[in-house]
């Protein structure tokens, strides 16, 4: 596993900065994934990368986001004691029904990690998915997304609110086009 301090990782609270994409961010993942692995055990059906350090070459606010699909989204809520011993603290829904949102910080107080766990069978796990790997596969809408995250980045440096407000319609925009194509093209993602 690749040290967290040989990585540009992590983002001051409320802050919004990007950086280039680092391929070993999806090695940090791999890592991640097997640590919460075998914290949630069979409860987790998948983990996946998602977020902007998942597509490779986009700017990235440097924070690894995991989709957790799990069997009973309840069974987080059982395994807090599991989860903060990881270094995660848990905000439960944090504004997504059904979700259980859990995040992680280093020691200089960043967010590094991002855990966005999800029942099997929630539509977010196939928005997720979707949105990533059409991202993953059609350059010219991936270069428009991290056009106006750099463009956001810069207007609004210490206004996440700001931030995420202004990329909302892209986003939502994407997500459309995304799981249509990922209908299309393999049909339902979020299973196991």
């Amino acid at each position: 596993m690749i040290p967290l301090e040989d990585v540009p990782l992590g983002v001051p609270k409320d802050r919004t900065f990007l950086v280039p994409h680092d391929p070993r961010w999806a090695q940090l993942f791999d890592g991640e994934r097997q640590r919460l692995s075998s914290t949630l055990g069979a409860e987790a059906l998948k983990i996946e990368h998602i977020g902007s350090t998942a597509i490779p070459g986009m700017c990235a606010k440097p924070v690894i986001d995991m989709l957790a699909v799990v069997a009973d989204v309840g069974a987080i809520d059982a395994r807090d004691a599991q989860m903060r011993a990881l270094g995660y603290e848990s905000m439960g829904e944090f504004g997504i029904a059904g979700r259980r949102y859990l995040r992680r910080d280093n020691s200089a107080g960043e967010r590094t990690h991002q855990v966005h766990a999800f029942q099997r069978g929630s539509p977010h796990v196939r928005r997720h998915l979707a949105f990533r790997d059409f991202m993953r596969a059609h350059a010219e809408p991936a270069e428009q997304y991290a056009a106006l995250k750099r463009r956001l980045a810069d207007a609004h440096p210490n206004d996440i609110e700001a931030y995420m407000d202004g990329k909302d319609g892209f986003i939502k925009e994407m997500e459309a086009r995304a799981l249509a194509w990922a209908a299309a093209s393999s049909g339902d993602r979020d299973e196991p």
